[in-house]
């Protein structure tokens, strides 16, 4: 998630460190199943900051392009014992899943990674979000139906 909205994989470390020390410090003593979604909420808010102070650099100073040297944590989860052509072709899906993903509103992102990557239930990701279990329905129904039809219309491209 952070990485994904930052666009930064060292920042998005950071920012996902800081999250966790914050929670040990501010939230040890809560119940162990309130600590996944306050750790979420907490990385969202982190990242919010973040986005805050690019915006403020851009208008205070030159603008440094986050783009450069941005490293993909996708093409990781390639399986390095594959052949070179199912590595590039796990790295070419990675690519893809990784562009439709930036495609999406960033609520339905949220929404998405949570439940689908993090494996968290609709009152979990519910608590994350700061919304309603029926909100995270439509936001997750949402991302789902539109990166069907990201990736179809991509493939059908041939890109």
């Amino acid at each position: 998630m952070a990485l994904l909205d930052l666009r930064d994989s060292a920042l998005a470390w950071d920012v996902v460190q800081e999250t966790s020390e914050a929670l040990l410090r501010h939230y040890a003593q809560h119940p162990v199943a309130e600590l996944v979604p306050l750790f979420y909420s907490i990385l969202r808010n982190r990242i919010r900051d973040q986005q805050r102070r690019f915006r403020l650099e851009k208008f205070l100073g030159p603008w440094r392009d986050q783009a450069e040297g941005m490293e993909s944590d996708l093409e990781g989860a390639v399986d390095p014992s594959a052949g070179p052509e199912a590595r590039a072709s796990g790295q070419e899906l990675g690519a893809h899943i990784e562009w439709a993903l930036a495609q999406l509103p960033v609520r339905q992102r949220e929404a998405f990674l949570l439940r689908e990557w993090e494996q968290l239930s609709v009152e979990e990701t519910a608590l994350a979000m700061a919304c309603s279990p029926g909100s995270v329905k439509v936001h997750h129904f949402r991302a789902l139906r539109k990166l069907r039809s990201l990736l179809a219309d991509r493939f059908e491209e041939g890109l």
